[in-house]
């Protein structure tokens, strides 16, 4: 009898063993010597009993993009405002959570890439997640709230589809939830529409009107708008005109080692690249001066 239990008790050790290498671990602290920056990804899943999600865990990024703050033009002053409110944040003061939005390729992301490099020295940190992974960002918040540096989350081109459940958590951590975010976390997003779900013709018959008037959303408008009221600082970015997108171009040519007389030459190639890709945005006027550079042997 004791031998029979004895062997039960041994493959039930051997099968909880099994089920510990399975099932998704607390999220541990990174050594946060080693980056600057950092992403937040799956290390795997676990579709059991619960539906228990994937469990996450930060990932340093080696090589972050090196761009500052001097090589961004005619976003001047979004540039501005988003430098006074990070650094407002990397020295402890008041800060907003940021959404940057409008046309594309206009730099939204290269600012905030920008600020880390400057601010770096000073301890702002930034980690990126995708918006897929929003649903962990309350994990995000809990391993970096007893640091002592200043973490900016950074979401990239951020929209939401009805029902995505990183659209609660998002609004949850921003405003709303019991348990907050730590005064050293701030977040920063991007994206192309400033409301952040999409809107239909439909959503129109929510409005209601009064005898005298008067127009009032329905609920279904407040709660598109809701999330992105919940940033207390907007940015927004236009479109280039022709001479703003000129300046661009030339100064990444110059950037690139060409000299002021073929920039000067190369201004009508630019003007057919950018019609060619129907915008005139600062990513069209960079992907144009690589190539422009690279047929005419400048180093990239």
């Amino acid at each position: 009898m004791n031998s029979a239990f004895e062997h039960l008790l041994q493959r039930a050790e051997s099968l909880l063993a099994r089920l510990e290498l399975i099932l998704p671990q607390p999220a541990a602290a990174p050594d946060w010597a080693t980056a600057v920056a950092w992403r937040w990804r799956k290390r795997g899943s676990f579709g059991g009993i619960g539906g228990a999600r994937s469990a996450g865990t930060l990932v340093p990024v080696r090589h972050v993009a090196s761009i500052r703050l001097a090589q961004l033009h005619e976003v001047e002053p979004q540039k501005q405002r988003l430098l006074r409110n990070t650094e407002q944040f990397v020295a402890g003061r008041g800060a907003n959570n940021v959404l940057l939005t409008g046309a594309r390729g206009t730099g939204k992301s290269s600012l905030i890439k920008a600020c880390l490099n400057h601010f770096a020295p000073q301890g702002l940190r930034l980690i990126e997640i995708d918006k897929t992974d929003l649903v962990d960002l309350q994990d995000v918040v809990d391993i970096v709230a007893e640091r002592p540096e200043r973490f900016v989350v950074f979401c990239d081109d951020l929209s939401f589809d009805e029902g995505e459940p990183g659209y609660k958590a998002l609004k949850s951590v921003l405003d709303g939830s019991i348990a907050q975010a730590s005064d050293n976390l701030l977040i920063y997003a991007t994206s192309n529409r400033r409301h952040l779900l999409p809107e239909y013709m439909k959503d129109n018959l929510s409005y209601t009107h009064t005898d005298n008037g008067e127009v009032h959303p329905g609920e279904v408008i407040e709660e598109k708008i809701s999330l992105s009221e919940r940033f207390g600082l907007w940015i927004s970015f236009y479109p280039f005109t022709q001479d703003e997108y000129l300046a661009i171009v030339a100064q990444w040519l110059r950037g690139f080692g060409t000299s002021d007389a073929a920039i000067a030459a190369a201004r009508a190639q630019s003007l057919v690249w950018a019609l060619e890709r129907g915008s005139r945005s600062g990513r069209v006027a960079q992907q144009f001066a690589r190539d422009y550079a690279g047929r005419h042997g400048s180093a990239a």
